[in-house]
């Protein structure tokens, strides 16, 4: 049996032979007797003596000791311990007081570092170092818990260098189940020596894997949820720990709960940045990609209503939009008139094979043509073996072409990702779509105008001929006509021909009309000539005030027989004029024969030249009449006659006002006719 022999009666009011003979657990708590005793096995285990301090309960009152224990030897065994023990209550009190103040600076310390926002992870490592050198213990770690139930060592100050634990994930067999139930519970684990705390065989091997003697577990709460465990240990010895010590880890826990929940926020906040910018920058890069299709559509929009290359237009949309959405391959497929075919027309790709001018059988691919038939817009993932070496899963759209006159084809977009097209995209793809309907319809309508002009021109052409032909046709029985009556006149008498009185109106009849129709033949042949494609004009430069006086007064007479007033009236100095002087002239007369045609007696005929601008002005009016809107509207038509305005009865052919309008435009002039007030005024200029 062992005795504990110190002298100490006057410190524990217990009378020194009151303690002679008596066992630990006589005198002492159990858990107090188990502690001595486990001292008294380590002094023999290790047979040399050992020195510790120990707070025990006497008679409820806790007092500090200095115990010395030195074992005694015989030849084969040790007999007895020897102990002596010193009562240490006032310096430890002593230090209580000094404990207190660095445990408040401590808890200062990483209140501060809470406060200035510093990083997790440093707060974390310094409190471990501050608790580890404050505690003198062995280790001191923090460990946080995963969503699987296990653990890994996040924070770590220890004096074993060789084996570290920091960042090892770590799962307690014993750490579930009631074990874990009582953490939630806010239960501290207070072990001062595995080996006499009562723990579970599991439990104490796991600890003693870890070489773990003292254990000091303190559960870290965030909020309502237990994020971690704050651990304090000792190694290879047990320890005595003090109610002070686990009340500061119970308020350095709750600091890192703080923390932890802090540094979350600070997590959700950043990551809430990281989410706004990025909500930012897409709203940024859909705004510049906006502006893109504004641009190209507004490209589009001009060159479809500058240009009448249509399909240029088309093959230039497949290349932007392939360079403005990344994609692998861009294509334009038109529908057959019954919409049993499509033919890819149009397509830019730079990776993938070309396949423009391949058709399909709507028929063999009707999951992906009856959406798009009903202006529906298609995506999806398709396996595009094409693209070699390896096969690859591309991302397909197909956005329909049409206007309310019907489906026309659709625009094909090929990505070289799995990533959709999204809504965005498809709205701006729309609008390109918009655009190339308007393109391709205007393609078909010109192509069609194109065949009806040439349809026209030939129609013209033939028209062209048979006028020259029937004027050539009709000038030989004309001339024979003439000729006939020229002869009769020559072989008939004056006494016969004044013997029968019709005979000599006759005879004017025929040459008046042989006349007229061989006027209307010359004309005619000179219309179809004009209407055709005529040869540029001779240009001569004219000096007009000395051109246009004789070709005027040459029509002198005429006006006085009829009794109407001409006047002429050309600006000096007027610059030369360079035209064509045969054209120019029958300009001239056949206007002034026009004038004179429908002016009543009494009344002005006037022509005047003057400059304006860059242009030379010739007006040739007459008063007296005043023309109505329809009939200045057909002024110029060929065979349209003012009959009810001619007081002379002057016939004529119908072709001159037309050709003096074919002839001006030959010229490169142009001519109008305005009525008002009682007179008519035809307005001819000629650019200089």
């Amino acid at each position: 049996m062992w005795h504990l022999i110190p002298l100490m009666s006057r410190w524990i009011g217990i009378r020194s032979d009151e303690l002679r003979g008596k066992k630990p657990e006589d005198i002492l708590s159990p858990i107090d007797a188990a502690k001595v005793r486990q001292h008294y096995a380590e002094c023999v285990h290790f047979g040399q003596t050992i020195s510790y301090e120990q707070c025990l309960q006497f008679q409820g009152v806790p007092t500090w000791w200095s115990t010395t224990l030195t074992p005694l030897r015989n030849a084969n065994r040790i007999y007895r311990l020897i102990g002596t023990s010193s009562k240490i209550t006032p310096v430890k009190q002593a230090e209580a007081v000094g404990l207190q103040v660095e445990r408040e600076r401590l808890l200062e310390a990483i209140a501060g570092r809470i406060h200035q926002s510093v990083e997790l992870e440093t707060i974390l490592h310094q409190t471990t170092i501050e608790l580890w050198q404050f505690l003198n213990c062995d280790r001191v770690l923090i460990y946080r818990f995963e969503a699987d139930g296990s653990g890994v060592i996040i924070a770590e100050s220890t004096v074993a260098a060789s084996d570290p634990l920091l960042r090892k994930m770590i799962t307690d067999p014993c750490l579930g189940g009631k074990h874990r139930e009582d953490h939630k519970q806010d239960c501290i684990q207070v072990v001062e020596d595995i080996y006499v705390a009562g723990l579970h065989p599991c439990h104490i091997d796991f600890l003693a894997s870890l070489q773990i003697r003292a254990n000091l577990v303190v559960p870290i709460f965030k909020e309502q949820d237990m994020w971690g465990l704050l651990i304090a240990q000792h190694c290879h010895q047990s320890r005595q720990w003090q109610q002070t010590e686990t009340d500061l880890l119970k308020q350095l826990a709750t600091q890192i709960g703080i923390a932890a929940k802090q540094a979350e926020l600070h997590q959700q906040i950043k990551d809430l940045e990281a989410k706004l910018e990025l909500q930012k920058q897409k709203h940024i890069n859909q705004l510049q990609q906006v502006r893109n299709f504004e641009a190209l559509v507004r490209r589009m929009t001009e060159q479809i209503r500058d240009s009448l290359d249509q399909p240029q237009v088309l093959q230039t949309v497949t290349q932007e939009l392939a360079e403005l959405l990344n994609l692998a391959r861009c294509q334009i497929e038109l529908y057959s008139t019954c919409q049993t075919l499509v033919t890819i027309t149009y397509e830019y790709t730079t990776k993938l094979p070309q396949s423009q001018g391949l058709t399909r059988q709507i028929a063999d691919r009707l999951e992906v043509y009856q959406p798009l038939l009903q202006k529906q817009p298609l995506q999806f993932l398709e396996i595009v073996p094409g693209w070699q070496p390896n096969v690859l899963v591309m991302s397909q759209m197909a956005c329909p072409i049409f206007d309310p006159q019907g489906i026309l084809g659709n625009i094909w977009l090929t990505r070289p990702t799995q990533e959709g097209f999204d809504k965005f995209e498809i709205e701006l793809v729309q609008q390109v779509a918009n655009e190339c309907a308007i393109a391709i319809r205007q393609a078909q309508l010109y192509e069609k105008n194109q065949a009806q002009v040439k349809e026209l021109e030939k129609r013209d052409r033939l028209k062209n001929q048979f006028l020259r032909n029937l004027s050539q046709e009709l000038r030989t029985p004309i001339t024979s006509i003439s000729l006939a009556v020229q002869t009769l006149e020559s072989v008939l008498t004056p006494e016969e021909i004044s013997d029968i009185e019709i005979v000599p109106q006759l005879l004017q009849i025929l040459h008046n009309e042989c006349a007229r129709e061989s006027k209307l033949i010359n004309d005619l042949l000179t219309l179809t000539y004009l209407e055709a494609e005529p040869e540029p004009p001779t240009l001569i430069a004219i000096d007009l005030q000395s051109w246009l006086h004789p070709i005027v007064e040459s029509f002198r007479d005429l006006t006085n027989c009829q009794g109407q007033q001409l006047n002429l009236s050309i600006d000096h100095p007027l610059p030369p004029l360079e035209t064509d002087i045969t054209d120019m002239e029958r300009i001239i007369t056949e206007l002034l024969n026009h004038v004179c045609k429908y002016t009543p007696a009494g009344e002005f005929v006037t022509v005047s030249a003057h400059l304006i601008t860059d242009a030379v002005e010739l007006n040739i009016s007459n008063s007296g009449l005043e023309l109505t809107s329809n009939e200045l509207s057909r002024i110029f038509e060929p065979f349209y006659h003012l009959s009810k305005h001619d007081p002379w009865k002057h016939s004529g052919t119908g072709l001159e006002l037309a050709l003096v309008q074919k002839m001006v435009r030959h010229l490169g002039g142009s001519i109008y006719v305005e009525s008002g007030a009682g007179q008519t005024t035809f307005t001819i200029k000629f650019p200089l």
